[in-house]
């Protein structure tokens, strides 16, 4: 990443206050990308010089950690590979730089009404649904019309890592987040990473903010891609594929130049 985080450093800065006054209450439109490293450094070389950027205590790149969990069966997973109605995604996700830690629960009920839900959590206990959790978790999935005794069944799946920064637009009518030193770990150590690729997601009214019009002008379109799903489904070929068949045929491919698995002896997460 380091001529793509090079090229960040000519943007000024914006606080974190700030970006969420003028950007976290949009209605808006996510889209997804998955480009190379050099397309990534192309673009930001073209994005608006008035564009800032996210800064922290002097850092524009911050690490991530979520850790997903799901039921043996995987039934989240096949939830969203099947896309059903009712539906759910369960995660804690990290924050390593400022050592925080939050229980993200998001449904979907019958009416196609999502719901997230967003709460502290120990960091201690991240790879771990707590007694209080369980019972969040408990509430939602009534919510959504699931048998509230599969919470019981409830584990850490998959954890993934990444590196992350984010740009706001000179007016603050859009975002973009940048996702680069791609990583995903299984419980049992097998994983994989895509150092040479980055997962670039804009948020933005319904029309396309300008990071989308430079992304369409090189040939970069959108991909339905989920961090949790796409990433299971590359590590186990039996799984459902054909929403993420696109991805799981070319840069999550096993065959792909630009994937390395692995197999190590580390736990899902760190306790």
């Amino acid at each position: 990443m380091t001529a793509a985080a090079d090229a960040l450093t000519r943007f000024e800065a914006v606080e974190l206050d700030e970006m969420v006054a003028e950007a976290a209450l949009l209605a808006r439109v996510d889209r997804k990308y998955v480009i190379p490293q050099p397309a990534l450094e192309d673009l930001l070389a073209r994005v608006d010089d008035r564009t800032r950027i996210l800064e922290i205590g002097g850092a524009r790149r911050f690490a991530y950690e979520s850790v997903y969990f799901d039921t043996p069966d995987l039934l989240s997973f096949h939830m969203a590979a099947r896309p059903r109605r009712r539906r759910f995604k369960l995660r804690t996700r990290t924050y390593i730089d400022t050592d925080a830690a939050f229980l993200e629960i998001k449904t979907r009920g019958a009416r196609g009404t999502t719901v997230k839900e967003r709460s502290e959590y120990d960091i201690a206990h991240r790879a771990v649904l707590t007694p209080d959790a369980q019972d969040d978790v408990a509430a939602a999935f009534e919510a959504i019309g699931v048998d509230t005794r599969r919470v019981d069944e409830l584990g850490a799946t998959l954890t993934t890592r990444y590196a992350r920064a984010t740009l706001l637009a000179p007016d603050g009518s859009s975002r973009a987040t940048i996702d680069t030193d791609l990583r995903w770990d299984r419980p049992d150590g097998s994983g994989f990473t895509l150092p040479g690729l980055a997962i670039l997601e804009t948020k933005s009214p319904s029309s396309a903010s300008a990071v989308d019009r430079l992304l369409w002008r090189a040939g970069h379109r959108p991909v339905s891609v989920s961090k949790y799903a796409t990433g299971l489904a590359a590590l186990s070929p039996d799984l459902p594929r054909n929403r993420w068949g696109r991805l799981l045929r070319g840069p999550f491919a096993a065959s792909s130049p630009t994937i390395t698995f692995h197999t190590e002896e580390l736990p899902c997460a760190a306790a």
